[in-house]
């Protein structure tokens, strides 16, 4: 098949990029190369990368125009992003988005979306499903910003897809980390072990009581394409990450025992990471039952594998 990549050129996308190719299938790349890198993707005549925004609507329309399926993974990603660039941001998660549906239905190509578990907000349940109830803070507060667009995003893609016929699977990524990560947009897992490798202090946002999940990329990216071959998993919703909880403290321990580090983890406030305003939520772990139930998913790598897997692609 040929298949489209938007955002194919960063973390995630270039796995998936990986994966495709070793499928069998032509991948194009739509990519502006903001917080994406030509060096993440394969070299070969089974690859074509095309340098561009999502908020080029004819760019879009003509990369989407002979393609037999459309990953939708280019996005304004990282806090950092979100909170220090909110307009921008918000177009290329909204009007990108918008662009790649319409063209993918136009075209009649099955289509994927990249959500976040971002979109639950402040939830802090004991596992959260895919119809658990949404908790926003201020939408005047950058912070929310992203988990509104992207809950838009998945409903732009669900009235589409149910609207045309054209098949649309809504993916939710729980911290998702693995190698080509960076730790330059706020990611935590990254930024951790760069600063644990030199030895230096390892800073934590907030008091590091917050608890998360991560998930291997090497998971993930395998459920991505299985999931798009699953009819059952047609205009769902579907939530993709790690089982293991801890706290960003604890993870910060973690770390520097498997580094063999001699760092110390010192404590930032939000307001001096990200400005003033800055809500964080307490929890956010998920439940991947319906992931298991459409494809049998279960994650095979745990929590040292992820930080290892970093640690030996520095």
């Amino acid at each position: 098949m040929r298949a489209v990549v938007t955002g194919g050129a960063g973390f995630i996308g270039s796995h998936l990029c990986d994966h495709l190719i070793s499928q069998g299938h032509q991948v194009v790349v739509l990519d502006d190369l903001s917080t994406g890198s030509a060096d993440n993707l394969p070299a070969g005549e089974n690859v074509e990368l095309v340098r561009g925004s999502v908020l080029d609507r004819d760019l879009v329309d003509s990369v989407i125009r002979d393609s037999d399926v459309v990953y939708h993974l280019a996005a304004a990603v990282g806090v950092h992003n979100i909170v220090d660039k909110p307009l921008e941001s918000l177009r290329i998660n909204l009007d990108g988005t918008e662009n790649v549906v319409e063209a993918a239905v136009q075209h009649r190509a099955p289509f994927m979306i990249a959500s976040t578990s971002e979109v639950y907000g402040k939830n802090d349940a004991d596992g959260l499903r895919e119809d658990a109830v949404r908790v926003l803070g201020s939408p005047l507060l950058s912070r929310w910003s992203y988990a509104a667009a992207k809950g838009i995003d998945e409903l732009l893609g669900y009235v589409h897809s149910t609207e045309s016929g054209v098949p649309c699977v809504i993916v939710r990524f729980f911290n998702i980390v693995g190698p080509r990560q960076t730790g330059r947009y706020g990611m935590v897992v990254p930024r951790f072990v760069t600063q644990a490798l030199a030895n230096e202090p390892i800073t934590v946002f907030g008091d590091g009581t917050q608890r998360r999940c991560f998930g291997s990329v090497h998971d993930v990216v395998p459920a991505i394409t299985e999931l798009m071959r699953t009819p059952a998993a047609y205009g769902r919703a579907v939530n993709l990450g790690g089982h293991e909880e801890v706290s960003i403290k604890g993870l910060a321990d973690r770390i520097r025992e498997l580094t063999s580090s001699t760092s110390e983890t010192t404590f930032v406030p939000y307001e001096d990471a990200y400005g003033s305003g800055y809500e964080d939520m307490q929890r956010r772990m998920p439940d991947t039952g319906l992931a298991r139930e459409l494809i049998g998913f279960e994650p095979k790598y745990g929590l040292d594998d992820i930080i290892r897997s970093i640690t030996d692609a520095r």
